[in-house]
């Protein structure tokens, strides 16, 4: 932890051709909607983002807006998936069956 009670995280928010990441410091009970309106105070005239609505995670793992995260924390704002990866897998197996 760093000193002071404020931790440190990174908000990230990717496409297929870009990516946008918001370092942050934050007071030490800060939640991951905390660090989202930060995140977004910073952003500026950035593109337009699904701050509000698009599910959060860290490091991968979907979590709460509520959630107190740690100090390190990677704050993903998530995109949805184009294509469902077991539908994707399942029609790759079967095109390869058919061959």
């Amino acid at each position: 932890m760093t000193g002071g009670g404020v931790k440190r995280c990174t908000v990230a928010y990717a496409l297929p051709d870009a990516q946008w990441r918001w370092p942050l410091e934050l007071p030490e009970h800060a939640t991951v909607a905390d660090a989202l309106a930060a995140a977004r105070l910073a952003a500026g005239d950035a593109p337009v983002l699904p701050w509000d609505s698009a599910p959060v995670g860290i490091f991968g793992a979907v979590c709460a807006r509520e959630f107190v995260f740690a100090d390190g924390d990677r704050i993903e704002i998530h995109r949805p998936l184009a294509v469902d990866p077991r539908a994707a897998r399942r029609e790759r197996v079967s095109r390869k069956r058919r061959k």
